[in-house]
């Protein structure tokens, strides 16, 4: 068995700037001590979700690739002989930033980006304002554990992107992530929201016979200008197995980090019982490629 020991470190983010770094370490150290191979840290993990509004002043928090943040993770990678996936605000150039996840190898080098592609624009989430969709394409970082078929939040609900991560030869889909519940939101509304965020993720695992990590923040963070009542991120960070089982599950409410073993090899024998990639139709399928079919 090919083997990935996968931290899943769920945050939430009551400080910013030296106590939040801190914390984000001392995680890190808690998952080498538990002799992971890999790391992954929620969506944009520096602070605040900061998306609640749209404030000029946000985008002084940018910075670039490789910049602080990644020689800063880099240096913890080598030191810990650890992988770790990281999710940042990218400042490509003056008026152009991205939702931007880095794979940070064992050595401490950068062996990848992804740009978030799907850009979601809602109340609470004006992701619009601020990011430019990705044009890194579903393609996966190799790096010393294999092939990471790395994506963001939004893109999750997608099964466009994981299938073409599956294709390009992903062998773990790992999701960083920042979503949860309105408060004003009826309890039912709340649990159906959680649940079919889970689900159609564990749609993917099946659907690629893949291992997929999904790794949120959690707690509750005001909107900065008040006018409404914030965001209670909903945790709930788990892993699958390629038959979309269940490895482990994070709570709702709680900061935590849960080992989990992942069998990288396991998708190889799934796929030689459930051939879904040899009976794909590629023949039927270019109607895909339309943002709608009108009836004929």
């Amino acid at each position: 068995m090919r083997r990935c020991r996968t931290a899943l470190i769920q945050l939430a983010f009551p400080d910013t700037g030296d106590a939040l770094r801190q914390r984000i370490e001392a995680r890190l150290r808690e998952a080498a001590a538990g002799r992971a191979d890999l790391a992954v840290l929620p969506e944009l993990h520096q602070g605040r979700y900061f998306c609640q509004t749209e404030d000029p002043a946000a985008f002084d928090a940018a910075e670039p690739l490789p910049g602080p943040t990644t020689r800063w993770l880099g240096e913890l990678a080598a030191e810990l002989q650890l992988v770790i996936v990281a999710s940042l605000f990218e400042r490509r150039a003056a008026g152009l930033y991205h939702n931007t996840a880095v794979v940070i190898d064992r050595d401490g080098t950068l062996a990848g980006r992804y740009r978030k592609m799907h850009i979601p624009d809602d109340p609470g989430y004006y992701e619009k304002y601020y990011f430019t969709p990705g044009d890194t394409g579903f393609r996966p970082i190799r790096c010393s554990l294999g092939s990471l078929g790395v994506l963001v939040c939004w893109d999750q609900w997608f099964p466009e992107a994981a299938r073409l991560m599956a294709l390009a030869g992903a062998e773990l889909l790992v999701y960083p992530t920042a979503i949860g519940r309105d408060p004003r939101d009826a309890a039912e509304e709340q649990a159906r929201q959680r649940e079919a965020w889970q689900l159609v993720q564990r749609g993917h695992a099946v659907a690629n016979a893949l291992p997929l990590v999904a790794v949120n923040r959690t707690g509750h963070e005001p909107d900065p200008e008040g006018r409404t009542p914030g965001i209670d991120f909903w945790g709930s960070s788990f892993a699958t197995g390629p038959q979309g089982e269940l490895l482990i599950e994070l709570p709702q409410d709680d900061e935590d980090l849960a080992l989990v073993d992942i069998d990288l090899d396991r998708s190889e024998r799934v796929r030689r019982i459930w051939p879904f990639f040899r009976d794909r139709r590629i023949d039927a399928y270019e109607g895909l490629l339309a943002r709608w079919r009108e009836e004929d």
